[in-house]
């Protein structure tokens, strides 16, 4: 048995080889242009900030829940012990802000 190859199975040979180097050289060209490129990093950057802005959602719901659960109860009504202070604060923030403007026009 002689491994002896023809010319005509050398050029087929190599006629084959040349067809698959076009192809990785297709595919080489498609990675490296500039738009494939760009549309690489736009989906990565889009991936990246629709994972923080999930994180980001998660953690307003469970800082809003918290709080929700400071001031109403199991049952759906409020925890008056806990709205009114919190109320008063606020109004009292509101006054002290409002006097603070007055006097800067006056």
């Amino acid at each position: 048995m002689s491994d002896a190859r023809t010319p005509a199975q050398i050029e087929a040979d190599i006629i084959s080889r040349r067809e698959q180097l076009a192809v990785v050289l297709d595919e080489i060209g498609v990675r490296v242009h500039p738009d494939t490129i760009m549309g690489d990093v736009k989906a990565k950057a889009v991936e990246a900030l629709d994972r923080t802005a999930g994180r980001a959602f998660v953690a307003v719901n469970r800082t809003v829940s918290d709080v929700k659960a400071q001031f109403v109860a199991e049952d759906g009504t409020p925890r008056m012990e806990r709205v009114i202070p919190a109320a008063l604060f606020a109004v009292g923030v509101v006054g002290l802000v409002v006097a603070s403007k007055r006097r800067r026009k006056g």
